[in-house]
Parts: structure tokens; C-alpha cells; sequence
């Protein structure tokens, strides 16, 4: 297929200036978008990513944890990992390279999305265009096809709304913090809305060598062609230029005893991801009960890096070893969604009946470089001291090419979903999606090639009691689907043991829990308890190791209890906690009864605010995280944490001040791990101070 080139001009600008093309002016609906009564209630009552449609979160059958941007930007927090720490039973394995995390004990490295459009690539996410982020636990498979095998995480971004405020932030803190961002918003028409989000931030780490710089322009328009129909353009430019940081080495089990600020990376190490992404939706209301919907969603990544990092740590040297590596990656995602949604009765049930179509290409082309040594002129990479590494010492050998591979992946899907509504006490929840999946890898150092196909259904089943106003009881099954190539795109052709040839691997859940509004509907919660497993988990054949056989079990079990809302007036509370035990069950590996790597037995947060409409206000919480593995032999264990945060702020009508305090005792502690050579150590204590002006 031909390239397409994106450019923030060409697209972004088209976007705004498409706007003078307005046809005769009508109103947009009220019901466009819905406004929270209480701007500072952290509650998000309705949600779409579970079911995609607008459902009330108490009928949603399953667990959904939704975090509001605004709660986290005054802590300086702007990546995932961060976002979502303290968040029952998610963990973040995330380090500079790319977001990576956990969800009820499985790998959700690649089941991220925005605005519901499959975002996948490895990349660092920006969040300041993002108004919130919604986690839904468990197999996603019957909305959002292959993966998701403990959930999805979905962020739903800032849009264009009639009569909305514009705003500039500021911010500065520690590590030479600093940023300035633009939320503009204006009303051309009456037809017409437009918003524009863009800034740039500059950072230090609290780790040595290490800094940042964050690129983001974001327009966006809504544009309503006619009483019925309705067209929503979103384009984003973000670059995102870094240092690489792999953290430090496990020794003796345990994360090496050295300073925080150590790294053992080199001088002219760098990441630079660039990524773009146009997304399309046009809405038409048939009638007043039916709706049909066309979405398109276009992301490009480009993505450039030279890192030298940790490989192992010597005992017998007190050092560690590295490798370096250069890659030119880029990626192209182009997902077409076509879906029905209308509501009709049958026999005195009421329906609310979606049925959709889902057409994928993606195409992603990584090309690697390790550092080779030579008998003349050149050397490997020269190993570090463990407490005081010289990041001078640097390869001054060539550098090979480690593999160059080119990868086509088209995805085909039909769905069907029914919310039932049987009376004022029972509601069901149906789904049923069908996918074909095609992965094709052509290897250009040994012109070798191969694709494989594999189609999977994916069922969902739910039930709804409300017996009481106030509390509805709920039971789901469902069951999703990672087919061979899925997950970071891309086979080995002709690999080893046929394992390209294996079926799809496939995980159920069971989930039964009770959702509750109290006092008056100021404060919801949420009691989930569940059991996951992916049942035909792949390991090798104990008599040929050449073999992959798909008879393994990976399990994962756990209870989780949220709350959040209003306790008394001005007084607000958010947080959870999640207890959980996933382990691999059976393996032929070495693995088996081995708990998975970056997943705490318990975690949760609390954190309570006290905010009158005006004047001042404060914050204070905790995040609690439980010891984990830095890897799947559990050989090295990361000590199990609590981070106290606070701040206090100052509004008036078009001002906001306000000052963060984090990790208030200077708490050491590690964030994350990729492997034992690779622990992310936490921040120390650091200051962020925000001002906001709204006109």
C-alpha cells in the first residue's frame, strides 16, 4: 500500500481550517456531551469502554477503575506507570523505553487504546491531551478483539465542547521541572466547536544523566453537519527526545545497595519517539432510538534510540555488564470501525442491541544494531563499577545489523452485544465477537518469510441484580484470545518447533461482585472478586525441548474494593485496595509455581481532599504496594513500599495555585523491573508548584 505521510502541519492545521466549510448553522445537542454536576467529585458515573456504549458504570458487570488527569497533573505525574499506581491490582513494569503494565497478574504491554482505537506500538504516552483514563479489568476480547488477557486500558481524550473554558498551565518543581501548556477552546458557528491542547515541558531526573523533552499539539474539532449528523476530528503531534534510563541490578536478591541517582548508561545514549495520530468519527441518528457510527483512527510512530544498558552484574568484579543497541523503528496503525446501536422492546424486554464491524492494517518495520567487537580499532562495551560506574567508558567499535524485519498484520472482525433489560431488578449483558487474524514477517538479513492466519470467537456474559435502589450484585464471564505474532507485532519466520503454526492462546475469567451508591449517592463502591486463567499457556515438551506444546496454566485470583465520591460536604475521598495471588500453575520451563514478575500479592491508595468552591483547599494520601519479583524465576525481590503525598492550593474563579509535596518521608523504593538487571528506583522527595489561569 502507498505511504502516507502525517505532518502536525498539514493535518493539524486542515483540521481547524476545514472548519470555514461550515454548512447552515444548527445547535449541537445538549446530549453530546455530559457534563459531571460536581466538577470536583472524582467519580465517573458512565462509561463507554466497557460495553461502547454510554452505560452507567453500576450496570456495567465487570470492575472499571476510571483516574481523572486533572487529580494527577498537580503531583507532575504525566506517564501510565505513574497514573495508575495504587490502582487495585495493576502494576506497572515500565521503564524509559516504553509503558508497560500488569493487570490482574497478566501483561498489558500491548492492550492500551485511546478513545477506543487500538494503540499498541512501544512508545512513553503523553497525557496532557487526555481528560481521563479508564482500566477495565479482565478479557476484553468481545469489543476490542486479541489480547487483553487481565484488561485494557483505555484513555479518553480532551474534546472539542460547546462553551468550554479555555485555560494556560505552568509548572515547575525539582529536577528543574518546568512546562507551559495551552488548553484553548473556541465556538466559530453554532455548528462549530474547536479545541486546541499544546505545550512543551523541559526536565532533570533525580538520576544522573538523565532528562527530558515533551512536544504535544492537539486540535480538535466537532462539527455538526446537521441536526443528525455529527463529525468528530481529532489530530495529535507528540515527540517525546530522553535520555534511556534501565535503572540498576539486583545483587544477592535484592536491588543493589547504591544511590539512587546511579546509572550505568553512557554520555550519548537517547530515545526519540515521534508519534502521530488523526482519528475520525462521524455519528448519524437515524431516529430517536438508533444511531450508526463510522470511526477511523490513523497512528504513526517513529521511533530512534541508542542505549547502552545493564545486562548482568559480576560478583567477582563488583561490575556490570552492558550491551548497546541502536534501532529505527517506525509503525503504522489504520483501524476502520463501523457499528449499529439502537435500543428496541420485545415482548416487554427493552433491548439496547450493538452490532459492529472492525477492519485492521498495521504495519511495523524495526531495524536493530548491537555493538560488535572487531580485531583492530574497536572493543565491546566495557563493563561499570557497582558503585562508581564512569558513564565515559563507552564502545568505540562498529555496529552490526542484529535483525531487520518487516511486518504486515490485517485483522478482520464482526461483534454482537445485547444489554437486556428484563425489569427494574434484572438486567443481562450478551456478547459475541468473531475475529481472523493474519501476521505476515519477512526477515531481510536471511530472506526468509511467513504468515499465519488464525480466527477465534470470543464470548462475554453478564448479569445484573439490583434488589435494593442502591446496590447492584453482578456476575460476568468472558473469554479472550493472543494469537501467535498479536502481541508486539511481528513472527520469527520458520521458527524453531512450529511454534508459529500453535493456536491462539485463550483465557476465561469468572467475576461476581456488588456495586453500591451510599449517602445519598455522594459515594460509590465496588467489591469484585474473581478468578482468571489462561488455560493453554505456551511451554515445551518435556521429552523435546524443541517442541512447544500449549498445556501450561498461568492463574490469577483476588478481591478488590474501590471507593470514591463525596463523604460529607467539601470533603472527598478516592482509592482501593486489591489483594491478589497469580502464579504459574503448570509449566514445563522451570516456572511452575513461580509468582509472576512485577505483580504485588496487595496494593491499593487513599487519598482525601477537602475543596470549597473557592479559596483554599488541601490533599493528603497514601499508595501501598507489596513486595514483588523482578523476574519469572523469582530470583530477586523488590521490598514491598508506602508513598505519602500531599498539597494545598489557592482558586479563585479564573486562578488556581497550588504546590504538590511527594514521597513527603523520602521513602526509598522501586517502582518497576524488566528484568534483575533492569530495577527502576522511585523518586525521592520533590516539589511541584502549578498555576492555572482560566478566561
Amino acid at each position: 500500500m502507498p505511504a502516507l505521510r502525517l505532518t502536525p502541519i498539514t493535518l493539524g492545521l486542515s483540521v481547524l481550517l476545514s472548519a470555514g466549510f461550515a454548512c447552515a448553522a444548527t445547535t449541537l445537542p445538549e446530549t453530546s456531551i455530559s457534563a459531571e454536576a460536581d466538577e470536583d467529585d472524582p467519580r465517573v458515573k458512565e462509561t463507554s469502554t466497557a460495553t461502547r456504549t454510554a452505560t452507567p458504570v453500576r450496570y456495567v458487570p465487570q470492575a472499571i477503575d476510571s483516574v481523572k488527569t486533572e487529580s494527577l497533573r498537580a503531583y507532575g505525574t504525566n506517564e501510565l506507570g505513574q497514573a495508575l499506581s495504587g490502582i487495585p491490582n495493576v502494576s506497572s513494569g515500565a521503564d524509559t523505553r516504553f509503558d508497560s503494565l500488569r493487570i490482574r497478574g497478566f501483561d498489558a504491554s500491548n492492550d492500551f487504546y485511546l478513545d477506543g482505537i487500538r494503540d499498541d506500538s512501544q512508545y512513553i504516552r503523553d497525557l496532557h491531551n487526555i481528560e481521563r483514563i479508564e482500566v477495565l479489568k479482565g478479557p476484553a476480547a468481545v469489543l476490542y478483539g486479541r489480547g487483553g488477557q487481565g484488561g485494557i486500558v483505555n484513555r479518553v481524550s480532551k474534546l472539542p465542547v460547546a462553551g468550554h473554558k479555555s485555560s494556560i498551565e505552568a509548572q515547575g518543581g525539582s529536577n528543574d521541572l518546568r512546562s507551559l501548556y495551552a488548553d484553548l477552546s473556541t465556538d466559530p458557528t453554532d455548528n462549530i466547536s474547536l479545541r486546541l491542547n499544546m505545550g512543551n515541558q523541559d526536565n532533570n531526573s533525580f538520576r544522573d544523566g538523565v532528562s527530558g523533552n515533551r512536544q504535544l499539539f492537539a486540535p480538535s474539532m466537532s462539527w455538526q453537519l446537521t441536526p443528525d449528523l455529527n463529525w468528530l476530528v481529532q489530530y495529535e503531534y507528540s515527540r517525546y527526545n530522553r535520555t534511556p534510563d534501565r535503572g540498576i541490578p539486583g545483587v544477592n536478591g535484592r536491588p543493589a545497595d547504591v544511590s539512587r541517582s546511579t546509572t550505568y548508561g553512557d554520555n550519548r545514549d537517547y530515545i526519540d519517539d515521534k508519534t502521530q495520530s488523526l482519528r475520525s468519527k462521524l455519528a448519524y441518528e437515524l431516529n430517536d432510538n438508533w444511531q450508526l457510527r463510522q470511526t477511523l483512527g490513523v497512528f504513526k510512530l517513529d521511533s530512534d534510540f541508542d542505549n547502552t544498558y545493564l545486562t548482568a552484574y559480576t560478583p567477582s568484579t563488583n561490575s556490570v555488564t552492558r550491551q548497546r543497541w541502536q534501532q529505527d523503528l517506525t509503525t503504522l496503525n489504520i483501524f476502520n470501525n463501523v457499528e449499529l446501536e439502537g435500543g428496541f422492546s420485545t415482548f416487554g424486554l427493552e433491548h439496547r442491541l450493538l452490532t459492529g464491524l472492525e477492519l485492521g492494517s498495521q504495519r511495523r518495520d524495526p531495524k536493530l544494531y548491537t555493538a560488535t567487537a572487531v580485531a583492530r580499532g574497536g572493543r565491546v562495551v566495557p563493563p561499570l563499577d557497582l558503585n562508581q560506574p564512569n558513564r565515559n567508558l563507552s564502545h568505540t567499535g562498529r555496529m552490526s545489523v542484529s535483525s531487520d524485519n518487516h511486518t504486515e498484520v490485517e485483522s478482520r472482525a464482526i461483534y454482537v452485544q445485547d444489554q437486556l433489560r428484563l425489569n427494574d431488578q434484572w438486567q443481562i449483558l450478551g456478547g459475541l465477537r468473531y475475529d481472523r487474524f493474519e501476521v505476515d514477517t519477512k526477515n531481510k538479513l536471511l530472506n526468509t518469510q511467513q504468515a499465519v492466519k488464525s480466527h477465534s470467537t470470543s464470548p462475554r456474559f453478564g448479569l445484573v441484580w439490583t434488589p435494593l435502589e442502591h446496590h447492584s450484585f453482578y456476575a460476568s464471564w468472558s473469554k479472550t484470545f493472543s494469537p501467535a505474532g498479536g502481541g508486539l507485532i511481528g513472527i520469527t519466520p520458520n521458527a524453531a518447533g512450529s511454534v508459529n503454526d500453535l493456536s491462539p492462546e485463550l483465557t476465561k475469567q469468572k467475576e461476581v461482585g456488588v456495586k453500591s451508591d451510599w449517602l445519598d449517592d455522594r459515594l460509590s463502591t465496588t467489591l469484585a472478586v474473581y478468578e482468571l486463567e489462561l488455560y493453554n499457556r505456551r511451554t515445551s515438551d518435556p521429552l523435546d525441548r524443541t517442541i512447544t506444546l500449549l498445556s501450561g496454566l498461568q492463574r490469577s485470583r483476588g478481591v478488590e474494593l474501590t471507593a470514591t465520591g463525596k463523604i460529607v460536604e467539601n470533603w472527598y475521598v478516592r482509592g482501593g485496595v486489591g489483594l491478589q495471588n497469580a502464579t504459574v500453575e503448570k509449566d514445563n520451563n522451570g516456572f511452575e509455581g513461580k509468582r509472576v514478575s512485577d505483580v504485588a500479592k496487595r496494593n491499593g491508595s487513599l487519598f482525601i481532599t477537602w475543596k470549597p468552591e473557592m479559596g483554599w483547599y488541601a490533599e493528603t494520601g497514601l499508595t501501598l504496594v507489596g513486595d514483588r519479583y523482578a523476574d519469572s524465576l523469582n530470583t530477586v525481590v523488590l521490598p514491598g513500599y508506602g508513598r505519602w503525598d500531599a498539597l494545598a492550593g489557592f482558586r479563585q474563579k479564573e486562578w488556581d495555585v497550588r504546590a504538590a509535596l511527594n514521597n513527603i518521608a523520602d521513602k526509598t523504593y522501586y517502582a518497576s523491573a524488566t528484568s534483575v538487571a533492569q530495577i527502576q528506583p522511585g523518586e525521592p522527595r520533590s516539589v511541584v508548584v502549578t498555576g492555572t489561569y482560566s478566561f
